[in-house]
Order: C-alpha cells, then structure tokens, then sequence
C-alpha cells in the first residue's frame, strides 16, 4: 500500500515538472512530516530550494506548485507559510479509508521491497573459552533487530556470527590443560565454561612469564594448524563447550545465529595474500607482508599497513576478514555486508574495504557498511564492570534484571492485593526483564555510549519495555471485559474520526511503514523505539480522552478498531526488535 508521504512526493514531482518543465522531473519534492502540528501534517520545503535556479520567490515558486497539484482525495487545499513552504493538512476521511485498509492486512499495508537483497548480517561474535560479557551485549542486540527489520522488508537474510575460534590462543590453552588437566582434552564436558576462563587466565599468565611454556604453546600450535588428531580433538571439545554455553544466552535472547568461525576461513587465507600479490599490492616491512594504506598516516605522514602475513607466516584478522569477505560475496551472493561490531573497530574495517576494493575482491555494486555501537557504562558514567573490576558477564546481567523484574510485580501485586500463578510471575519477570535490557539499549542512538540501570530500564512511566508493554496490553484488556472479537470487527472496518485525540492516534499509525523504511536504509533501530514509544503516548491520550466501551455506535466500533490498530502496531514494532509482548500484565 502506498503511504501518504509517497504519495504526496509523488504528486509534488509532478506539479514540479507540470508548472516548470521535464528539467526538474529528478528534483526532490523534499516532502516530510511537519515538525509543528500548526503546520499541517507534512510541509514541502522544494520551493525555497528551487529559488536561486529559477531566479523567482520561493513563496512565487510555492504558488506554481499549488497551482498544478492533484491533491483533493488526501488533503485540504494546500497552503503556503513563511517564506515558501507548502503545508498539507490530510483529510480525517481519507485518514479513515487509509487505516481501514492496512486493518485488514496481516501486514499492517507494509508491502516488502520489489527488489529484495541477499543481506549478511554478521553480529554477536564471541570468543571460544571465554563467556559471554556486556561487551557482546549491544553486538547481539542491535545485529539481531536489524536482521529482522530487513527480515520483514523481504531481504534474504544470512545470520552470521563470526566466532573467534581460530588462533595462537589455543595452543597456549592446549598446552596448559595437557600439563593440568589432561582429562579435559579428552573428555566432553569435564570442564565448565567458568573453569575454562579461569585456565585460559592462569595460561596466559604461563605464557607471558614462562618461555619454556611459551614455546611449547607455539609448537602446539602448529600442531593444531597442521591437523595433528590429538590437538584437533581437544580444540573441537572446547569449542563444543563455548558454544553449548553461548546457546543458553542465546536461547534467553530468542536469536537465531549461524555459525562460520575464523576456523572456516583458514583454508583460504593463503589464496587472500596471493591475490594481493597477484595486484602487486603488497610490500615487505619489517618481514610482515603488508598493504600499505591510502589516507591512513602515522604521526609523521607515512602510509600506515594493514599486515595480512606476520613474520612467522601465521596470519591475523586482517587476512581472516578479507578472506570472509570474498566468501561472502562470491558463495553466499551477498548484496549488501553489514558488521555490526564496537565503534572501536571502524579504522580496522575502513582499512579492510579498502584493500578489498583495490584488489578486486569487493565490487562496486556490494554494498559493506560498518554499523558502529558505543560502550556500555553503569551509572557513574564509567565502562560497566562489577565491583572487583572484572567485566560483567552477560548470563549474571540478564538474571539480574529478570530478578529485579519479579522483586517489582511482586511488589505490585501484593499493592493490588492481586493473586496470580507462580507460572504467570515467572513468565512475566522473564518477559519483561529481558525485554527491558534488550529496548534500554535499543532505544539509545547505537553511536552514543549508554548508562546501564536497571531501575531506569523497568520504569512503568519512561520510554522503557514495561511502558510500551503496558499499552498494548490495554486493548486486550479492553477485548476481555468487553467480550469484544476484534476479528470480527476487522471484516466491518468502520472508522471515522472526529476527536482529537483520534486524528492524532491516526495519523502516527499511519507513519509507521515510513519509519521501517527509514530503519532499512540507515540502520538506527532506535527510530523504531521513538515511534512505539510516541505511538504508545498517544494511545494513552486517546485512551483517557475517548471513551471506548461506554461509547455508543458507530464510536463504538471505530474506537475499538483505533485500540486494535494501535496494539497490532505494537505488536509488529516489538517484534522487530525481538521484544515479545504479553496479553496480561
């Protein structure tokens, strides 16, 4: 279904082209929502822009528009305030017919791109024998909305988590469990994930004092990379148990993953620095085989490298990503690469694009973007650690909130003197409590660092989960004591509008397809959360100000259209941010 926006660019391009010529027939109408209510619901700005290339008024320009445009069945007559800007107020009746039709639509009228992408999401990515931490956190979250937003837009999406699974970090670990603990090389589940990070500690202490140890550990190494089945078998039972332990925080989360480790592209690392060598790309510095970087200096103004070949002949993550990258474009067909990793990393994949492109290996017409995210940080503004200084781990901060959650509703109920099953307190502790930590970070600009709290993130009053929560589960209230079918009001699709609080509620459910497109094209998932939360306020107006079961036909049945509308809306935005809701709360 065509949205209001589309269809007042659409008819502004073409009063453009009928009162000037096929010349501005590429122009942009510049049509956007109004900042300011008193100003409509959308204003064009293509007037003054166009002023200096006509050498007329933008209010002259304004009028010409107006004159040529085909306007009637959508809004009142345009009209032009300052200094040249056209104004477009939408008509409640057509306000009425455009929400009665995405009511009958499993979509809410969102249709999927004509043209879809094949798109590869890469997010997540932790690391073999180390748990998973708040640094995985906003990785995990925000990778997983956007695969679900492109998701719906009808793109085929590829999952990926790129674990670190590969690496001289295995010998050293190897190593030191054949000397301590030999039985974990050789026996599934004799270590726990809390043990192995405790080893790999006291390892990497070994390797750093000890160089007896630390040669033993690179001789273990090559080992491993020349398949010795002893030194394989013991890599495979730790990864088996990272993964084991990842599932359950992904199992938690409900996201869905596809695993290609480091370890599937080292195959191929070999065939990445021939290549280069093949474009004459790559110089010796230091006996580090590099590519020597365009824009990227030191202090002193010298090209900086990206080493693809270490001395040794071992590889680093440079060769892995570029390696993946070709994969991903030649095998997977991929349209589109979005990596979604710290901002931390945006030098290292700036670097990486641009040796791909210059080696042919990254075409012009696959898209790669960065979608960079800031830290983490507890309430005192610094980096988010617990109180002996060590990095918190994911498993101990989603517990806490589920715990915080359950201390909250069992609060509440005993303030309502209500009695509820200890299957529904479980349920809605776990629902809200990781749909609070999951909408706190997505609601934030993913550039921008963010303050973790967990009493913030439960507020029933903020633009939090419980908030946006407590909205939708208003209208199944409303369908339980009132009897009311809503799918059999939907086939009636009677809405009229004539408070203002309706129109209002109407014209932001009518925005939302606009919304998921913008969230598509620039990837801030926080634009979905100010939408639901926007919508979530205006539905409470609403809510308070139109009376809905005490009001009679045909209020009645509009008004409990409008609550539906407003809760499917929900329903879908939520979900898109992998937020699922609750019927009672």
């Amino acid at each position: 279904m065509t949205s209001i926006l589309k269809q007042l660019k659409t008819s502004v391009s073409q009063a453009l082209v009928a009162a000037f010529g096929s010349e501005l027939a590429d122009t942009d109408p510049l049509v956007a929502p109004a900042s300011n209510p008193k100003f409509g619901d959308y204003q064009s700005n293509a007037a003054l822009s166009l002023a200096k290339k006509l050498k007329r008024s933008p209010r002259e320009i304004a009028q010409s528009i107006i004159d040529k445009l085909e306007v009637d069945s959508i809004c009142e007559t345009p009209n032009i305030a300052g200094a040249g800007f056209i104004n477009f107020s939408i008509k409640p009746s057509y306000l009425a017919a455009h929400l009665s039709k995405i009511q009958s639509s499993d979509r809410l009228g969102i249709e999927p791109v004509t043209l879809p992408q094949k798109v590869v999401v890469d997010f997540s990515s932790p690391n073999i024998a180390k748990e998973m931490h708040v640094g995985h956190l906003r990785s995990t979250i925000i990778g997983d909305a956007i695969a679900r937003i492109l998701e719906f837009r009808g793109h085929d999406v590829l999952r990926l988590n790129h674990i670190g699974d590969w690496g001289t970090q295995f010998g050293m670990l190897i190593a030191y469990l054949r000397e301590t603990y030999p039985e974990a090389l050789t026996t599934a589940d004799a270590l726990n994930i809390g043990d192995l990070v405790s080893l790999y500690k006291k390892a990497k202490v070994r390797f750093d004092e000890d160089p007896e140890f630390k040669e033993t550990a690179r001789k273990e190494v090559v080992r491993l990379q020349a398949g010795a089945e002893d030194s394989r078998h013991a890599w495979q039972l730790l990864c088996d148990q990272s993964r084991r332990e990842f599932q359950v925080i992904y199992d938690l989360l409900d996201i869905k993953l596809t695993e290609r480790g480091e370890s599937f592209y080292n195959p191929l690392l070999l065939d990445i620095v021939q290549q280069l060598e093949a474009e004459n790309l790559l110089e010796e510095s230091e006996g580090a085989k590099c590519v020597f970087l365009e824009g990227f200096t030191n202090k002193d103004g010298d090209p900086l490298p990206l080493i693809v070949q270490k001395t040794d002949g071992g590889f680093n993550y440079a060769t892995t990503d570029l390696a993946a990258l070709k994969y991903r474009i030649k095998e997977d067909e991929a349209d589109r690469i979005i990596y979604v990793t710290d901002a931390g990393q945006a030098n290292h994949f700036a670097a990486v694009f641009q040796v791909a492109r210059r080696a042919g290996i990254l075409p012009e017409q696959v898209e790669v973007v960065h979608v960079p995210f800031g830290l983490v940080l507890g309430k005192d503004g610094k980096k988010l650690k617990t109180r002996s200084g060590e990095t918190i781990k994911l498993k101990d901060l989603l517990s806490e909130a589920v715990n915080c959650t359950r201390k909250d509703l069992e609060t509440r109920l005993a303030e309502e003197d209500r009695s509820e099953t200890e299957e529904f307190i479980n349920n809605v502790s776990q629902t809200v409590g990781i749909s609070a930590v999951k909408y706190a970070d997505l609601s934030q600009n993913r550039t921008s660092d963010y303050k973790f709290d967990y009493d913030k993130m439960l507020d029933l009053k903020g633009n939090t989960a419980p908030y946006l929560l407590y909205a939708y589960v208003r209208p199944q209230g409303i369908s339980r004591k009132g009897n009311i079918d809503f799918e059999r009001l939907e086939s009636e699709r009677q809405i009229s509008l004539t408070e203002d609080a309706e129109l209002v509620l109407a014209k932001h459910l009518l925005q939302f397809e606009e919304v998921i497109k913008e969230v598509e094209a620039n990837l801030l998932p926080n634009r979905i959360c100010q939408y639901l939360f926007e919508l979530s306020q205006k539905f409470n107006k609403f809510y308070e100000d139109c009376p809905i079961l005490n009001s009679v036909e045909p209020q009645l049945t509009s008004r409990l259209l409008l609550a539906d509308l407003t809760a499917r809306t929900l329903k879908l935005g939520l979900s898109l941010l992998g937020i699922k809701v609750l019927e009672r709360m």
